[in-house]
């Protein structure tokens, strides 16, 4: 049986030491790395052991027997620090089973309890291991009770009277509670339950140990056998298909890993991408850093492919298709290059990166170009990995705010393409949709008007890329987008017609709309002293956040609400003064809400429409036998369909 096993954790619980134990006592390691020593198998990245965090995904197999045979295990380390949050969602969008670490001394921290939710959200079977228990001050019991009201009432501690145990479980499963009543259950009956129980999420069981010390860690090897189930067998005999949730360089050449989702794939077959069908070149199990070639894989291995250009959250095989990351970068830095390096090479080695990581989401700027970022220590990372990899140096500017646009009233864009031997046009009306819809695209064009291959080019053309705004060049979102009218030729289209046609029509309808300026909110969750609230409270609603009413519980108050992206960004330092240090924050995106300063910023930004000749909102005709361009005001004359 084989399952993939994520270990996540708020930065310092001590994940990345666990895995080591695992690992050791699993055989695999001959001893054990320390993250502080800058030896971990798990953190083989120079940059990693330069900063004693964990930044890159990595992964190492191996095998646990149980009572159904062997159980096949790839453990996946993820980041702990928030600010590389994309590659752990990305770890969590392959995996069949959690494992939670939540440091004893410490407690549930801001980052434990967003990662709870995103395993919530997501329906992954999870299990905890309470770390650190050596240390001074912590306390099991005092954990235990802080994990039910932060993180989920299902969590069990495993290590507890027996009698009391069984009626902790009984009382998670239907079926083996009736069983427990009648005084029928056998110790095969509360397995069974438990994992049924773990795998609905209504048990969380938690084992307790030291991983610096090796305590706790073979129980906690011994649970993950005996409770992880998956049934990726049967899914072997169908046809093959696959995520992609990593992508990096090793020796130049470009590696995808995969995490096989059905049927079977050797090496140099051929699999159905987004860019069309694509050979693997070769095929590899990872361990660490180390690639080994191996024959074929099945349904529930992960892998590592040459040869395809899939990126992460891609499908590929009998699936293809692309996921929307969770997470969203709310800021971004312009990155500026230090001379001789020019802003065209740098771009080249972003583009190059944004392979690796889609959240840096670069954009070409005058001069420079600018890169979403996460947090201030992802920046730094990134110039050093600019720095390692190609020898660029750089410069960041300060962080602003990604903006997106969107349209407050219905509106119909017109897009002709008509240079010489070249023809189509295409008629799109554009209207507000849902907050959070992003861009939707449907068809309420009469085929026998315009084919349906052409009307579904059109709506690969409005979803294959993000559109700037008329305002600021911002990506447009939350809108729907429906083709009306259409038309081609029968000798002279081509597919890059449509793609220019359907480009202008939304550009044109943009010039003409009541168009909106929309920035990020984040919903935050604080919890600190109660003696702190009226001077956190004051601080937040001098950010101009929305607050809701505290609660209180015990010696502490808690505090959640809304605030803009721009005001709260730098609140998480002050809140950390305010609170000596010992409060708690998560916050995360919620939505794009419109700006309340919309003209203030427009106006700052200077954006032209009309200037920015990579997108025109005007068309191209034809007369005479030569295209000549039409205005963007003047296109409905010129159109050829007829639309009231």
């Amino acid at each position: 049986m084989f399952i993939t096993l994520g270990v996540a954790a708020h930065v310092d619980a001590g994940k990345t030491t666990l895995c080591e134990q695992m690992l050791h006592r699993a055989g695999v390691l001959r001893r054990c790395g320390r993250v502080d020593h800058g030896d971990a198998f798990m953190d083989g990245d120079a940059l990693e052991r330069a900063r004693g965090i964990t930044i890159f995904c990595e992964q190492a197999s191996f095998d646990l027997p149980d009572e159904d045979g062997t159980l096949h295990v790839t453990l996946m380390d993820t980041p702990g620090h928030v600010d590389f949050s994309g590659e752990m969602e990305r770890a969590l969008s392959v995996i069949d089973c959690a494992l939670l670490v939540v440091s004893c001394a410490e407690g549930v921290q801001s980052h434990t309890v967003t990662l709870m939710r995103r395993l919530r959200a997501r329906h992954i079977p999870t299990m905890i291991f309470l770390n650190k228990t050596d240390r001074e001050g912590a306390d099991i019991g005092a954990a235990m009770g802080q994990m039910r009201r932060l993180l989920s009432g299902d969590c069990v501690l495993m290590r507890q009277d027996a009698a009391a145990l069984r009626e902790e479980l009984a009382a998670r499963d239907e079926t083996l509670m009736e069983l427990h009543l009648e005084k029928a259950a056998s110790r095969a009956d509360y397995l069974a339950g438990a994992r049924r129980a773990m795998a609905s999420g209504d048990l969380i069981p938690v084992l307790a140990g030291s991983a610096l010390y090796d305590r706790g860690v073979d129980e906690l090897l011994q649970a993950v056998a005996a409770l992880c189930r998956t049934d990726w067998e049967k899914r072997e005999s169908g046809p093959f298909s696959a995520k992609v949730y990593r992508v990096r360089r090793a020796d130049g050449v470009r590696c995808c890993y995969i995490k096989a989702t059905g049927g079977r794939l050797h090496a140099r077959e051929e699999v159905e991408t987004l860019a069309g069908p694509q050979k693997v070149n070769a095929l590899f199990a990872a361990q660490g850093e180390k690639l080994s070639a191996v024959d074929c894989i099945c349904a529930g291995q992960t892998a590592v492919i040459t040869g395809v250009s899939a990126r992460p959250g891609e499908r590929i095989g009998a699936e293809a298709g692309l996921e929307m990351p969770e997470s969203t970068p709310l800021m971004s830095a312009r990155v500026e290059p230090v001379p001789p390096l020019t802003a065209d090479v740098l771009l080249a080695h972003l583009r190059e990166l944004e392979e690796e990581d889609p959240l840096l989401s670069v954009r070409p700027e005058e001069g420079g170009v600018s890169v979403g970022i996460m947090g201030a220590v992802q920046t730094e990372v990134l110039g050093e990995v600019l720095e390692r990899r190609f020898g660029d140096h750089v410069r960041f500017l300060p962080p602003r705010v990604i903006y997106k646009e969107t349209v407050a009233a219905p509106v119909v864009g017109i897009g002709h393409f008509e240079p010489l031997r070249h023809y189509a046009e295409v008629w799109l009306r554009l209207e507000p949709g849902e907050p959070g819809s992003g861009v939707r695209y449907a068809a309420a064009c009469p085929p026998n008007t315009l084919e349906a291959n052409w009307q579904n080019l059109v709506g690969k053309h409005v979803l294959e890329r993000e559109h700037p705004g008329v305002l600021t060049g911002s990506a447009l979102t939350d809108v729907r987008v429906t083709l009306i009218a259409g038309r081609a030729h029968l000798k002279h289209t081509g597919p890059g017609d449509f793609r220019q046609a359907t480009y202008r029509a939304i550009r044109q309808a943009l010039m003409q709309a009541e168009n909106v300026l929309l920035e990020p909110v984040v919903r935050f969750e604080l919890t600190f002293a109660q003696d702190a609230l009226s001077r956190v409270t004051g601080e937040l609603l001098r950010l101009g956040a929305e607050l809701e009413p505290p609660v209180c519980e015990a010696d502490e108050a808690t505090l959640t609400g809304t605030c803009t992206a721009a005001a709260f960004w730098d609140y998480p330092t002050k809140f950390a003064a305010s609170t000596r240090g010992h409060g708690r924050i998560s916050s995360r995106f919620e939505r794009y809400a419109p700006c309340k300063k919309q003209a203030e910023i427009v106006a700052a930004c200077g954006y032209n429409p009309l200037a920015d000749e990579k997108n025109p909102p005007g068309s191209v005709f034809c007369s005479h036998g030569a295209g000549f361009p039409v205005s963007w005001d003047h296109v409905r004359e010129w159109a050829h369909c007829e639309v009231e």
